[in-house]
Protein backbone atom coordinates (compact mmCIF):
# COMPACT_ATOMS: atom_id res chain seq x y z
CA UNK A 1 0.00 0.00 0.00
CA UNK A 2 1.25 3.50 -0.86
CA UNK A 3 1.92 5.75 2.12
CA UNK A 4 -0.38 8.46 0.72
CA UNK A 5 -3.46 6.23 0.33
CA UNK A 6 -6.47 6.45 2.62
CA UNK A 7 -6.15 4.14 5.59
CA UNK A 8 -8.59 3.02 8.29
CA UNK A 9 -6.95 1.93 11.55
CA UNK A 10 -9.12 0.09 14.05
CA UNK A 11 -7.98 0.14 17.69
CA UNK A 12 -10.06 -2.19 19.86
CA UNK A 13 -9.04 -4.80 22.41
CA UNK A 14 -11.92 -7.08 21.37
CA UNK A 15 -10.70 -9.46 18.68
CA UNK A 16 -14.23 -10.21 17.46
CA UNK A 17 -14.86 -6.51 16.91
CA UNK A 18 -11.61 -6.14 14.98
CA UNK A 19 -12.48 -9.16 12.86
CA UNK A 20 -15.93 -7.84 12.05
CA UNK A 21 -14.70 -4.36 11.21
CA UNK A 22 -12.00 -5.76 8.95
CA UNK A 23 -14.69 -7.51 6.92
CA UNK A 24 -16.86 -4.40 6.86
CA UNK A 25 -14.13 -2.06 5.66
CA UNK A 26 -12.88 -4.58 3.13
CA UNK A 27 -16.37 -4.72 1.65
CA UNK A 28 -16.25 -0.92 1.37
CA UNK A 29 -12.83 -1.12 -0.37
CA UNK A 30 -10.89 0.58 2.44
CA UNK A 31 -7.32 -0.30 3.31
CA UNK A 32 -7.30 -1.34 6.97
CA UNK A 33 -4.93 -2.14 9.80
CA UNK A 34 -5.92 -3.60 13.16
CA UNK A 35 -4.50 -2.88 16.61
CA UNK A 36 -5.36 -4.48 19.96
CA UNK A 37 -4.26 -1.47 22.03
CA UNK A 38 -3.52 2.24 21.86
CA UNK A 39 0.11 1.47 22.66
CA UNK A 40 0.36 -0.83 19.64
CA UNK A 41 -1.02 1.92 17.44
CA UNK A 42 1.42 4.53 18.77
CA UNK A 43 4.30 2.19 17.91
CA UNK A 44 3.24 2.22 14.26
CA UNK A 45 5.09 4.37 11.75
CA UNK A 46 3.15 7.57 11.10
CA UNK A 47 1.05 7.29 7.94
CA UNK A 48 1.68 10.07 5.42
CA UNK A 49 -1.76 10.01 3.84
CA UNK A 50 -5.34 10.56 5.03
CA UNK A 51 -6.11 8.36 8.00
CA UNK A 52 -9.25 7.55 9.97
CA UNK A 53 -8.89 6.03 13.41
CA UNK A 54 -11.84 3.90 14.55
CA UNK A 55 -11.11 3.94 18.24
CA UNK A 56 -12.65 2.07 21.15
CA UNK A 57 -13.15 4.17 24.28
CA UNK A 58 -12.55 1.63 27.05
CA UNK A 59 -9.42 -0.50 26.71
CA UNK A 60 -6.74 -1.81 29.08
CA UNK A 61 -3.80 0.53 29.39
CA UNK A 62 -4.16 3.79 27.48
CA UNK A 63 -7.84 4.22 26.66
CA UNK A 64 -9.26 5.87 23.56
CA UNK A 65 -10.04 9.20 25.20
CA UNK A 66 -6.50 9.43 26.58
CA UNK A 67 -5.02 8.59 23.17
CA UNK A 68 -6.78 11.52 21.51
CA UNK A 69 -4.68 14.29 23.15
CA UNK A 70 -1.50 12.22 22.73
CA UNK A 71 -2.05 12.17 18.97
CA UNK A 72 -2.77 15.88 18.96
CA UNK A 73 0.40 16.65 20.91
CA UNK A 74 2.60 14.88 18.38
CA UNK A 75 1.04 16.79 15.49
CA UNK A 76 -0.76 13.83 13.97
CA UNK A 77 -3.68 14.36 11.59
CA UNK A 78 -5.77 11.27 12.36
CA UNK A 79 -9.51 11.88 12.24
CA UNK A 80 -11.17 9.86 14.98
CA UNK A 81 -14.45 7.97 15.06
CA UNK A 82 -15.03 6.68 18.59
CA UNK A 83 -16.91 3.45 19.21
CA UNK A 84 -18.05 2.30 22.63
CA UNK A 85 -20.27 -0.22 24.35
CA UNK A 86 -21.04 2.20 27.18
CA UNK A 87 -23.28 5.25 26.79
CA UNK A 88 -21.38 8.10 28.40
CA UNK A 89 -22.61 11.61 27.63
CA UNK A 90 -19.74 13.52 29.30
CA UNK A 91 -17.11 11.45 27.47
CA UNK A 92 -18.97 11.85 24.19
CA UNK A 93 -19.22 15.60 24.67
CA UNK A 94 -15.52 15.89 25.51
CA UNK A 95 -14.44 13.74 22.57
CA UNK A 96 -16.49 15.81 20.13
CA UNK A 97 -15.20 19.03 21.66
CA UNK A 98 -11.67 17.76 21.08
CA UNK A 99 -12.38 17.21 17.40
CA UNK A 100 -13.73 13.67 17.02
CA UNK A 101 -15.76 13.08 13.86
CA UNK A 102 -18.37 10.92 15.59
CA UNK A 103 -19.09 8.90 18.73
CA UNK A 104 -20.99 5.68 18.02
CA UNK A 105 -22.57 3.31 20.53
CA UNK A 106 -22.15 -0.44 20.00
CA UNK A 107 -23.88 -2.19 18.40
CA UNK A 108 -23.90 0.47 15.68
CA UNK A 109 -25.34 0.35 12.19
CA UNK A 110 -22.72 -0.55 9.58
CA UNK A 111 -23.93 2.19 7.26
CA UNK A 112 -23.64 4.75 10.05
CA UNK A 113 -20.02 3.78 10.64
CA UNK A 114 -19.12 3.82 6.94
CA UNK A 115 -20.67 7.28 6.60
CA UNK A 116 -18.71 8.51 9.61
CA UNK A 117 -15.48 7.18 8.10
CA UNK A 118 -16.25 8.92 4.81
CA UNK A 119 -16.68 12.22 6.69
CA UNK A 120 -13.41 11.57 8.48
CA UNK A 121 -11.56 11.26 5.19
CA UNK A 122 -13.02 14.53 3.94
CA UNK A 123 -11.62 16.19 7.08
CA UNK A 124 -8.32 14.34 6.80
CA UNK A 125 -7.85 15.46 3.21
CA UNK A 126 -8.47 19.07 4.17
CA UNK A 127 -6.07 18.83 7.12
CA UNK A 128 -3.33 17.45 4.88
CA UNK A 129 -3.95 20.16 2.27
CA UNK A 130 -3.62 22.85 4.92
CA UNK A 131 -0.44 21.26 6.24
CA UNK A 132 1.13 21.25 2.77
CA UNK A 133 0.14 24.89 2.24
CA UNK A 134 1.54 25.88 5.65
CA UNK A 135 4.83 24.11 4.99
CA UNK A 136 5.19 25.89 1.64
CA UNK A 137 4.32 29.28 3.16
CA UNK A 138 6.78 28.80 6.01
CA UNK A 139 9.49 27.88 3.53
CA UNK A 140 8.98 31.25 1.85
CA UNK A 141 8.90 33.19 5.14
CA UNK A 142 12.16 31.54 6.21
CA UNK A 143 13.93 33.43 3.40
CA UNK A 144 13.61 36.64 5.42
CA UNK A 145 16.19 38.05 7.81
CA UNK A 146 15.08 38.54 11.44
CA UNK A 147 14.66 42.29 10.83
CA UNK A 148 12.66 41.76 7.64
CA UNK A 149 10.45 39.32 9.47
CA UNK A 150 9.91 41.84 12.25
CA UNK A 151 8.85 44.46 9.71
CA UNK A 152 6.50 41.93 8.06
CA UNK A 153 4.64 41.44 11.33
CA UNK A 154 3.88 45.16 11.48
CA UNK A 155 2.97 45.44 7.82
CA UNK A 156 0.32 42.73 8.01
CA UNK A 157 -1.65 44.74 10.59
CA UNK A 158 -1.81 47.69 8.20
CA UNK A 159 0.85 49.93 9.72
CA UNK A 160 2.54 52.55 7.53
CA UNK A 161 6.29 52.83 7.15
CA UNK A 162 6.34 55.90 9.39
CA UNK A 163 4.46 54.07 12.14
CA UNK A 164 6.71 51.02 11.91
CA UNK A 165 9.80 53.24 12.06
CA UNK A 166 8.44 54.82 15.23
CA UNK A 167 7.82 51.40 16.80
CA UNK A 168 11.31 50.15 15.93
CA UNK A 169 13.06 53.46 16.62
CA UNK A 170 14.66 53.65 13.19
CA UNK A 171 14.44 55.79 10.04
CA UNK A 172 11.41 55.60 7.80
CA UNK A 173 13.62 55.09 4.73
CA UNK A 174 15.18 52.05 6.45
CA UNK A 175 11.75 50.51 6.93
CA UNK A 176 10.93 51.25 3.30
CA UNK A 177 14.03 49.29 2.23
CA UNK A 178 13.17 46.33 4.49
CA UNK A 179 9.58 46.35 3.31
CA UNK A 180 10.67 46.32 -0.31
CA UNK A 181 13.00 43.40 0.31
CA UNK A 182 10.23 41.47 2.04
CA UNK A 183 7.94 41.82 -0.97
CA UNK A 184 10.75 41.04 -3.41
CA UNK A 185 11.96 37.91 -1.59
CA UNK A 186 8.42 36.59 -1.26
CA UNK A 187 7.48 37.46 -4.84
CA UNK A 188 4.43 39.45 -3.74
CA UNK A 189 2.91 42.64 -5.08
CA UNK A 190 0.42 43.73 -2.43
CA UNK A 191 -0.19 43.81 1.31
CA UNK A 192 -3.31 41.60 1.02
CA UNK A 193 -1.13 38.94 -0.64
CA UNK A 194 1.35 39.28 2.24
CA UNK A 195 -1.44 38.91 4.78
CA UNK A 196 -2.73 35.74 3.11
CA UNK A 197 0.75 34.21 3.00
CA UNK A 198 1.35 35.09 6.65
CA UNK A 199 -1.95 33.55 7.67
CA UNK A 200 -1.14 30.37 5.74
CA UNK A 201 2.22 30.20 7.53
CA UNK A 202 0.64 30.78 10.95
CA UNK A 203 2.44 34.08 11.53
CA UNK A 204 1.24 36.22 14.43
CA UNK A 205 1.00 40.00 13.81
CA UNK A 206 3.33 42.16 15.89
CA UNK A 207 1.74 43.87 18.89
CA UNK A 208 2.14 47.63 18.82
CA UNK A 209 4.41 49.19 21.38
CA UNK A 210 6.89 46.30 21.59
CA UNK A 211 9.86 48.60 21.05
CA UNK A 212 13.14 48.06 19.18
CA UNK A 213 14.74 45.74 21.73
CA UNK A 214 11.99 43.14 21.75
CA UNK A 215 12.88 39.59 20.82
CA UNK A 216 10.61 37.59 18.55
CA UNK A 217 10.64 34.13 20.06
CA UNK A 218 9.00 32.32 17.18
CA UNK A 219 8.22 32.95 13.57
CA UNK A 220 5.07 30.91 13.62
CA UNK A 221 2.28 29.30 15.54
CA UNK A 222 1.00 25.75 15.19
Amino acid sequence: MELTQELVCVVDDDQSVRRGLRRLFKSASYNTEMFASAEDYLAREIHAGPICLVLDVRMPGLNGLDLQPVLESRGSWEQIVFITGHADVPNCRQAMKNGAVDFLLKPFDDTELIEAVARAFVRAGEALRQRVERRAARGMIDKLTPREFEVLRFVIVGMLNKQIASELKTAEKTIKVHRGRVMQKLGLNSVPDLVRLSQAAGILPAPQGIGPKSTIQSRRVG
